[in-house]
């Protein structure tokens, strides 16, 4: 390794070195041949791979400051930026009086930068300081130096975005760190909606991540689940596919609560437990649906176990004669409960005020009143004969 020397470093000149050849004694060829061997292996240099820290006086003045700077910020990150600052700018409202600091718009004249950037660091040595990480700016003096914490505090007092201290930036940020990520990032990412779109766009990755995040803050946010139920109700595809998931969903639910609960549901409304061999099926179809990934689509394998599930449902509930009879009657209950129900929503009062009445509505009152009555003479035949009921 060749290395430059100060003039004044430079030796003096000798007479032998001067000199343009050397004496060798005659009488000992060998030995000297031997001697200058030995002196050239010993003189040159073998590179081991490993770095060896140069004399220090052999290095340029302006290499060494460089090495030391570096080496302060490779220590201190920020920091060291952070207190030429705040030993140099006066705090805002503070008249410069005797002091050599001086404004923050001052010092970024000076500096080549903005204020606000001037200020970013401004502000992380006083949150600092506060927190008795660094004196405080009355403390310092232009020019001289202090102790400065670590560099990986450094991001926990410092952000590079502006938006960081609105009430908006807060609360970026403090999600940001949850997620265990830096602020900045989550912050660039907030602050260009158009770059988040493209990317939501082009990628299925940030889709993914983009549709987890909205269906979190979804359960936390009213407003948002209104907008997006609105937005997917207003979009023929989107609500017709809604709609699909919705009934592939109900269907698994149904299985579920028959292999994890125990129970069936019948036809007619009844909550029964159910046989061994119907929850044994119902757990077989929904390890199956639960095995799938997120990419496969559950809808077929939900309308197959529903079915299956569903007519061992109707096969027990006609194997078993009590279920069998207790299920006719619901039904019928649930008939004649809907027929009622409709038959009283009927407004006479408004029909009779209008001239609205015609003869075809009087024609089916009246077939209902003789299906009616048939259905009364039929109840009343059965409840008198107990073998009529067995039947």
């Amino acid at each position: 390794m060749t290395t430059s020397l100060a003039p004044s470093e430079t030796p003096a000149e000798t007479p032998a070195e001067t000199s343009t050849s050397v004496e060798v004694p005659a009488q000992a060829p060998a030995e000297a041949t031997a001697d200058v061997t030995a002196e050239a292996t010993v003189d040159m240099a073998v590179d081991t791979g490993e770095w060896v820290e140069p004399a220090a006086q052999a290095v340029a003045e302006a290499v060494v400051r460089d090495a030391r700077d570096f080496g302060v910020y490779a220590r201190t990150g920020g920091w060291a930026f952070a207190l030429k600052v705040a030993r140099s700018v006066r705090p805002g409202g503070q008249p410069a009086g005797g002091s050599d600091k001086v404004s923050a718009k001052a010092f970024a004249e000076l500096a080549g930068c903005s204020p606000e950037r001037v200020m970013r660091y401004y502000k992380a040595w006083d949150m600092a300081a506060d927190d008795g990480l660094v004196p405080q700016f009355e403390a310092l003096v232009p020019g001289e130096d202090v102790e400065l914490p670590e560099a990986d505090v450094w991001l926990s007092y410092y952000s590079s975005r502006n938006s960081a201290t609105s009430v908006r930036g807060h609360a970026i940020s403090a999600a940001a760190e949850a997620e265990g990520i830096k602020p900045t990032k989550a912050l660039e990412v907030a602050e260009n909606p158009t770059a988040l779109r493209a990317a939501i766009l082009a990628d299925p990755g940030t889709a993914e991540a983009a549709r987890g995040a909205l269906l979190d803050r979804m359960k936390e946010d009213p407003a948002l689940q209104t907008e997006m139920a609105r937005a997917i109700a207003r979009t023929g595809d989107l609500k017709k596919a809604v709609a699909q998931e919705a009934k592939a969903a109900d269907r698994i639910e149904y299985v579920r609560q028959i292999a994890e609960g125990g129970q069936i549901r019948t036809p007619a409304g009844q909550t029964v437990a159910a046989p061994p061999e119907l929850r044994a099926e119902a757990e077989r179809h929904l390890s199956l649906i639960d095995e799938l990934d997120d990419s496969e689509e559950a809808g077929e394998w939900a309308g197959e176990a529903y079915e299956t599930v569903r007519t061992m449902v109707v096969k027990a509930v006609e194997d078993n004669p009590e279920l069998r009879v207790q299920e006719r009657r619901t039904k019928f209950y649930n008939s004649l409960q809907k027929a009622t129900k409709v038959f009283e929503e009927l407004t006479l009062d408004e029909v009779l005020e209008e001239d609205v009445v015609e003869a075809d509505m009087l024609q089916r009152l009246e077939a209902l009143q003789d299906a009616i009555g048939a259905c009364i003479s039929a109840l009343r035949k059965a409840t008198a004969s107990p073998e009529a009921a067995e039947d």
